[in-house]
């Protein structure tokens, strides 16, 4: 069966509509037509499966009502090229992109984000955190060193990033595509990609491509459901504050992800 949203019509639609009758979510007439009622009706229940809310009955939907086997969302993958990535990063050197976007595509594709949205956001917070393309180590400024003080001293003793003192502000300050930063979540995410706690006592290695590329994709599954809320309402800046904390970068995270919307199919 494939995706049914409204507009969409047909016998498949009907089917759909008798499913949510039964399963206590009327639809109104099963009438073949998606209507406002049909998207209220899958609405909520999305919403009692802690399935995203959007009113698209998708494959993860059906699957949840029985209407399909495949749980698996279309994936953009191949779609994604050099060429159509350069555009998003008008400033960056093409072969920056083309060295490194091998292992951000088959990190996105081990960690099962493959859907549009999720592809775009991580491509665009690449863009705003490293512009170049390349997994980097993040630089003294204001906000992370003080006046006089040792670099990044403002980080040492920070317990909301699991920092326990000197030396861990610069040892554990942002590497990588997604900038991580902080003792906790170089232990999490370490981890999380099988490192185990190789991380923790070489940290370095965050700016290892491949390492770089499974960081960024464990960061953005850890938060997926969440950035998937703020993209359906089209919210730009909480999704980009959801990755960074702030809105660092978040001219340059609006233009990469419009362009790679118009491009990616």
């Amino acid at each position: 069966m494939k995706t049914l949203k409204e507009g969409s019509s047909g016998p498949e639609v009907v089917k759909l509509q008798k499913k949510l009758k039964t399963l206590g979510y009327n639809p109104g007439s099963a009438d073949g037509d998606f209507g406002p009622a049909t998207k209220a009706a899958v609405i909520g229940f999305q919403r009692s499966q802690g399935l995203l809310a959007d009113g698209v009955a998708g494959p993860r939907t059906l699957t949840a009502m029985g209407l399909m086997d495949d749980p698996s969302l279309p994936p953009c993958i191949a779609s994604v090229t050099s060429t159509m990535v350069s555009k998003m990063f008008p400033f960056t050197q093409v072969d920056s992109i083309k060295r490194n976007l091998p292992f951000v595509l088959q990190a996105l594709e081990e960690y099962g984000i493959t859907d549009k949205p999720m592809v775009l956001m991580a491509l665009a917070s690449i863009r705003a955190e490293t512009e170049g393309f390349e997994p980097i180590s993040e630089g003294k400024s204001k906000y992370n060193t003080s006046p006089g003080g040792h670099s990044f001293d403002l980080y040492d003793n920070r317990s909301d990033l699991g920092n326990q003192g000197v030396p861990d502000g610069e040892k554990f300050k942002g590497r990588g595509f997604i900038q991580l930063t902080g003792r906790a979540n170089y232990q999490k995410h370490g981890k999380a990609i099988g490192l185990g706690n190789k991380l923790i006592t070489n940290p370095e290695l965050a700016n290892d491509p491949k390492t770089a590329a499974r960081l960024l994709t464990s960061f953005l599954k850890n938060k997926e459901r969440a950035i998937k809320e703020a993209l359906l309402e089209n919210d730009l800046r909480l999704a980009r504050r959801l990755v960074n904390g702030g809105s660092h970068g978040l001219d340059r995270f609006t233009n990469a992800y419009q362009i790679g919307e118009e491009l990616i199919t």
